[in-house]
C-alpha cells in the first residue's frame, strides 16, 4: 500500500522552471538563495525522472537522496 519514495535534489541555473517540476513528483523546498529544489519521486520511478530532468537546459545537476540506504 505504501510506496517507497526518495528525495532528489536539483541544482538549478534559473528558478523560474522550478514550477514545472511538479509534474515529476512532490516539491518539498525551494532554495532561492542557492538555487535547488527538492523533489520526493517513487523510488521504482527514480532512475527515469533523474534522466528526464537531467535532459532539460535548465538544470545543472540532479543528486539522489542517500537517506533510504
Amino acid at each position: 500500500m505504501f510506496v517507497q519514495r526518495q528525495g532528489l535534489v536539483i541544482w538549478l541555473y534559473s528558478l523560474k522552471q522550478a514550477k514545472m517540476l511538479r509534474r515529476f513528483g512532490n516539491v518539498h523546498y525551494v532554495s532561492k538563495k542557492l538555487k535547488y529544489v527538492v523533489l520526493y519521486c517513487n523510488q521504482d520511478e527514480l532512475e527515469l525522472i533523474m534522466e528526464k530532468i537531467n535532459s532539460f537546459s535548465f538544470v545543472k545537476k540532479v543528486e539522489p537522496s542517500y537517506k533510504p540506504f
